[in-house]
């Protein structure tokens, strides 16, 4: 192994947050905000909650 310490020079991107998307661009982007759970076929057919 060796004692060299790692070094790059490229910023690290868990220490430099990304700057701030619009929220037009990131639905452009990712879509539309999906619910965490989706309902199944009998749920959205039965109206189940």
């Amino acid at each position: 192994m060796s004692s060299m310490p790692f070094r790059s020079s490229r910023p690290d991107s868990w220490t430099t947050p990304r700057s701030h998307t619009d929220a037009t661009l990131r639905m452009m982007k990712y879509g539309k905000i999906q619910p965490m759970h989706q309902p199944t076929f009998w749920e959205r057919l039965f109206g189940a909650h």
